[in-house]
């Protein structure tokens, strides 16, 4: 028999407070019936000012199956809350999940910035992008680093070994999800053998805690700034346009519309 889940939840207590927040996120976006547009993160959204979303767009998913793939893999993940020994821990996976979730999501809209501006692909304007596999992908990356020997499970069904896992796992929801954000997955990577190889290094509680400083007052500022004074953050942007033809949301996730008038593309990451 396996071990308890309430031992396993107690050796791994960042990982399930994350887990625990991402659910709660994913239960209020259920009910307040709020999709993409709402929650995402775009180059258009950061232009507008609404700089925050790099941020929430990282715990938001709208898909029941997007919010399980991740917490299942970030689940295998927690081992490294584990890795005291190895000069890791609970306080080094909350203070670099705090650096991936900032680095990757900047990461990502500056590929965007040059897609758009030095390559003129005007789609990556309105791509909008949830999800927290930028920091899956980062934690993958550093524990393939750190501890290449260490297997990552998914499901408890498939079994990769750590030091492939990255882009084995990128290349596998490319072709398995069309809609998975390849940049946005990409772009854990690199920040993630950023932090393995001491090129992002030096974070201690100090630095954390200023880090979360400067990060409320950038929220705040861009919240002022795009409108949202009131703190309704999750429900700025309207998806509902009565001149657009109906669209709906299939079971995989990939939006189908019905007419020739385009929408903005949707990336899960």
């Amino acid at each position: 028999m396996g071990r308890p889940l309430f031992y396993e939840i107690l050796e791994k207590p960042a990982t399930s407070c994350i887990i625990a927040f991402c659910t709660a996120v994913w239960f209020y976006i259920q009910k307040k019936n709020l999709g993409y547009s709402h929650v995402g993160s775009s180059y258009e959204t950061a232009l507008e000012g609404h700089h925050w979303r790099i941020i929430t767009s990282a715990f938001s998913h709208i898909s029941i199956i997007h919010l399980v793939f991740n917490m299942s893999a970030l689940w295998s993940l927690g081992i490294v809350e584990q890795l005291d020994h190895m000069g890791l821990g609970s306080l080094y996976y909350l203070q670099y999940s705090l650096v991936l979730v900032v680095l990757s999501g900047g990461l990502v809209i500056a590929m965007y910035h040059v897609l758009i501006n030095r390559f003129k692909l005007e789609y990556f304007k309105r791509v909008t992008a949830v999800g927290y596999s930028c920091v899956v992908f980062g934690w993958m990356t550093i524990l393939s680093a750190k501890q290449p020997s260490t297997k990552l499970n998914l499901f408890g069904l498939l079994s990769l070994p750590i030091s492939f896992a990255p882009f084995e796992s990128l290349i596998f929801t490319s072709i398995i999800v069309p809609q998975a954000s390849f940049l946005g997955h990409l772009s854990g990577i690199i920040v993630g053998y950023g932090i393995a190889w001491g090129l992002i290094g030096g974070m201690n509680n100090f630095w954390a805690i200023s880090m979360l400083g400067w990060i409320g007052v950038v929220f705040v500022i861009s919240l002022k700034k795009s409108g949202a004074c009131d703190f309704e953050f999750l429900e700025i942007e309207s998806v509902t346009d009565p001149s657009l033809p109906s669209v709906r949301f299939l079971g995989n996730g990939r939006v189908l519309q019905m007419g020739s008038i385009p929408v903005a593309g949707v990336e899960l990451v």
